[in-house]
């Protein structure tokens, strides 16, 4: 497979945010447990990847929970699938390479080693090389724009969730708020990253809409970009 250099965009694609997470705004345990999604959520979920053009995640994301990203539980195509991996760091037993139905884009930086690009690729990555110590996120969507990718699902991490929404890349978040409690200091919650100083410094949001999905609810907001 073929390198894509990114370029600085005009246009991106729309992305919307969507994670589950816990009514004290957790999505994973101290121990990085993330299973918290019902039935009815993966059935969401699975709805919305199937309407995307591609579903990104980063690769905390993917070291912790190796996802295969794929629509399972409708019916609908699969959406080519980013891993956010400045240098390269995704296995290449990963499941989202093993499977072969869809495309799968490593982004990387200039840091990124060559041999570990190289194994990727033969295991049928393809690879966008963006940005120079880190993946620059706003030259990524422009190159996936390029490519015709028109909608992103925005699966995580917390530090991608972060990285994106503080680079105005956001659009739309939608949460699913399970009945569930963890707590936990060094438990995972939905946006983490260096955050801001101050409540005037917040991400804006306007309400968009709010539905029940059996016994937990579907949050939905627009980002005030």
């Amino acid at each position: 497979m073929g390198r894509f250099q990114a370029h600085e965009p005009y246009r991106r694609p729309r992305v919307i945010l969507n994670a589950a997470m816990t009514l004290d705004g957790k999505i994973a345990t101290r121990f990085g447990d993330s299973r918290i999604s019902s039935r009815a959520d993966l059935k969401r979920l699975h709805g919305l990847r199937s309407r995307a053009d591609a579903v990104m995640i980063g690769v905390g994301t993917q070291l912790s929970d190796d996802p295969l990203l794929t629509v399972r539980r409708v019916k609908g195509r699969n959406p080519i699938r980013v891993v956010v991996d400045s240098l390269a760091r995704t296995p290449t037993n990963s499941r989202i390479l093993s499977t072969k139905d869809g495309c799968t884009i490593i982004a990387v930086s200039k840091r990124a080693p060559n041999r570990r690009i190289q194994e990727l690729q033969q295991q049928g990555a393809k690879i966008i090389r963006c940005g120079n110590r880190r993946i620059d996120l706003r030259g990524l969507l422009g190159t996936l724009h390029t490519m015709g990718i028109k909608l992103v699902l925005l699966e995580g991490g917390a530090k991608l969730n972060w990285s994106m929404l503080v680079n105005k890349l956001v659009d739309e978040i939608r949460v699913n708020v399970a009945p569930l409690v963890v707590g936990g200091e060094k438990a995972t919650t939905l946006v983490e990253g260096a955050g801001v100083g101050k409540m005037s410094d917040a991400i804006k949001l306007s309400f968009a809409k709010i539905a029940r999905n059996g016994n937990e609810l579907v949050l939905n907001y627009k980002v005030r970009n």
